[in-house]
């Protein structure tokens, strides 16, 4: 089943309510949610973008509605139109854990300000 607006809705205010979120919109209407400056989700139109771990990429990018996100792939996101495989709670905890994720690249000083 494809994402409606208001799964797209719910998911966008969970990552907004991580801490250090911060909602952008580039390209033309892209919603990018950004902690620490750096890109951790992305919505546009019917579809969730976000990073994944390594090891996740290529069992996560090959399920159901689920694929490589164009542009981004290379850096391990996927990208999300329906709720075929991954439910809103295994969204929800794609966004968290692609926030984290990209805050363990940051600096020791700016991970240790969000308790990482």
């Amino acid at each position: 089943m494809k994402l409606t607006l208001a799964q797209l809705d719910a998911l966008l205010q969970y990552a907004q309510a991580l801490p250090g979120a911060q909602l952008e919109i580039l390209w033309g209407g892209v919603q990018v949610l950004k902690v620490a400056g750096k890109m951790f989700a992305t919505f546009h139109g019917d579809t969730l973008a976000y990073k994944v771990a390594d090891e996740d990429f290529l069992a996560l990018s090959g399920l159901p509605g689920v694929r490589p996100a164009p542009y981004l792939a290379r850096s391990r996101w996927i990208s999300v139109d329906s709720t075929a495989a991954l439910d809103m709670a295994q969204l929800q905890q794609g966004l968290a854990t692609s926030w984290r994720l990209v805050l363990l690249k940051l600096p020791k000083k700016v991970r240790a300000a969000y308790g990482l």
